[in-house]
Order: structure tokens, then sequence, then C-alpha cells
């Protein structure tokens, strides 16, 4: 119950800040998009499923739910709190002083680092691999901590990750689309074959059938969610690539 409100009170905490600076941004720039609002709403709204309510709970005793959790809170939330542009829209809000800090933050060679599609796909994947092929699965079933510090990872892995595919915010140092779909390629794999080995190797306290369930979940609907995300960033791509195409068709024409 402490947990549940806790969370509840970060929810709140988090809406209410991105109203505030809808805001105080529309009085320099032109009105914040609702849509981006609504976005950002049903990310916060769909993270909280994975730690607060019904879902959380059964994540204690059911593999599946706790992969629905873990779908939820390290993928969806994610990737509706990316395209909600939330950092573009603290950048239009604060005073030029508060800008030029925040984008000294992420110019610094730390924000560079994490932000890395390398390093994100590793922190997420690879954080993954650690929870569930260890006994880090039973421990955060055992201690309120650990599953605290485990969720928390498994929702900023999946925020980095996400917001390192598609640069829906500032980055200075940008990775090309290649090599960012080279990257989102490898990641997706070894997502993939994460699920294939929890099919035929359950985590300690599961049952097989249970396992199996949450790993045919965890297969299928991440693949939707990254799907999702590929589509995105091709037609970033698209978009990018069109003008250069026109340009040149409009020289070879000449």
């Amino acid at each position: 119950m402490y947990v549940d409100k806790f969370a509840l009170c970060i929810a709140f905490f988090c809406i209410l800040s991105y109203l505030l600076a809808m805001k105080y941004s529309a009085k320099s720039f032109k009105a914040w998009p609702l849509r981006k609002l609504l976005l950002f709403v049903s990310g916060i709204v769909i993270g909280l499923q994975a730690v607060a309510g019904p879902i959380a709970m059964h994540a204690h005793h059911s593999f599946v739910y706790h992969m629905i959790g873990h779908l939820l809170l390290g993928m969806l939330a994610p990737l509706l709190l990316v395209l909600s542009q939330p950092v573009t829209l603290l950048l239009r809000a604060l005073p030029q002083s508060g800008g030029r800090a925040v984008s000294r933050i992420f110019r610094s060679r730390y924000a560079r680092f994490l932000i890395h599609p390398i390093t994100a796909a590793v922190l997420n994947i690879g954080g993954l691999w650690l929870l569930y092929t260890t006994h880090l699965f039973h421990y955060m079933h055992q201690s309120s901590l650990v599953s605290m510090l485990v969720h928390l990872h498994i929702f900023a892995a999946g925020y980095l990750f996400t917001l390192a595919m598609l640069y829906t915010d500032p980055v200075s140092y940008r990775k090309s689309y290649l090599y960012r779909v080279i990257v989102f390629v490898f990641a997706l794999a070894g997502h993939g074959i994460l699920s294939k080995y929890l099919y035929a190797n359950p985590p300690m306290g599961i049952a097989a059938a249970d396992a199996q369930q949450g790993a045919m979940l965890m297969y299928y609907g991440g693949d939707l969610i990254d799907l999702t995300i590929i589509v995105i960033l091709c037609w970033q791509w698209y978009q990018a690539a069109a003008p250069k195409t026109s340009l040149s068709a409009a020289k070879a024409a000449e």
C-alpha cells in the first residue's frame, strides 16, 4: 500500500509538472500540442500499472503478470513518454539561464555516453538478461528495495533506449539512422533470444507453464512495441532524406 501511494504521488507530480511546463511555455512560444499531453499522461498511467494496482499485485505470484508489467513499464510507457518530448517542453518553459543549464547537461560526456545507442541497448537488454538469468529475479520478490531498484532500472533503461533510437528530444551527438537501425536489430535479437531462453529455462521458483506463457507474451508483445519504434524510426529517416532526394532530382533536371 505504501508503494502504491508513493507511486501515485510520483505520477501526480509528473503530470502536474508537465501541465505547468505547458503553461509557462505558452508565454513565449505557441501552445504545446494537446496530443503530446495525452501521450505523456498515457505513458505515466500505463507505467503506473506495473508498480501499483492489480497488475503489480498479481506480478508477485504470476510470471505472466510480471511480464505484462515489464512490457508496460520498460517498453510501452517509455515510448509514449519519449514521443511526448518532455525535455523539449522543459527547455521551452525554463528561463534562458535554466535552459542553458539543462542543455549543458545533455551536452556533457556522461549524457552522450548514456544516450549512445550501444550503451542504451546494453543497459536495456543486458539488464533484462541479468535479471532473468541470475538470482536477482528471486531477490526482487523478497525485498521491496531490490524490487524498487529493478523497476527503476527497467523504466530508465527503456526510456534511454527509446530516446537513443528516436532522438525526439535535443541530443547533441547524434548517430546516423543506419547506425541506429543496426543497433536496434541487434537489441531486438537479444530480446527475442532471451524470451526463447525463458521459455525453455524458467526463472527460479516459476512453474514451466507460467514461464512459457510469460515468455510468449514477452516475445510477441515486445515485437509489437518494437515494430512501432522501427516504423517511427524509418519514417523519421524518410522525412530526413526526402528534401535531399528532391534537391538532387532538381539538380539532375537542370
